[in-house]
């Protein structure tokens, strides 16, 4: 039983500290977080993501198995701590992909455009809420506007 205990805690403390929440990095004032694998004695950084002061994203590197970058993510946000753009690049630090997020003046996600490194659209979401503000829909255009999916979102409520 206690052997049992001890592997419960043990699992539960190793599960949340893997990943850092937005209000645990403000208050432990966290300037970034790297993860490594060690497989068969070697070390490997895995992933890496620099924090902001109000403790958001504002860049993740992801590596291969060999150490070497893969992918970096940088992040914008407005003053309400909105994310604003995402910027995805290759391991040469060409842009690949981008998406700008646009909200309403109650703070909800009214669009996300998705570019790619040239600046090409690729994608167009668009949000609909309800009288309650809760995400009723959201329509996706391909880079031609065509509307290619509606996804309805459906509340049940207590």
């Amino acid at each position: 039983m206690k052997k049992n205990l001890i592997f419960i805690f043990l699992f539960i403390v190793v599960t949340c500290s893997n990943a850092q929440k937005k209000k645990e990095v403000k208050k432990y004032h966290i300037k970034s977080v790297t993860s490594v694998d060690t497989e068969n004695g070697k070390a490997v950084t895995d992933n890496k993501t620099v924090f902001g002061t109000n403790g958001e994203p504002l860049e993740e590197t992801k590596y291969d198995k060999t150490g070497q970058i893969k992918t970096i993510m940088k992040y914008k946000y407005n003053s309400e701590g909105d994310l604003l753009e995402e910027s995805e690049f290759d391991s040469k630090n060409m842009l690949v992909e981008k998406r700008n997020t646009k909200y309403n003046a109650m703070g909800e996600k009214v669009e996300e455009l998705v570019t790619d490194g040239s600046g090409k659209v690729l994608k167009k979401m668009i949000y609909t809420y309800d009288a309650k503000g809760l995400k009723s829909e959201r329509k996706t255009f391909d880079a031609s506007n065509k509307l290619i999916s509606v996804k309805k979102y459906n509340y049940e409520f207590k």
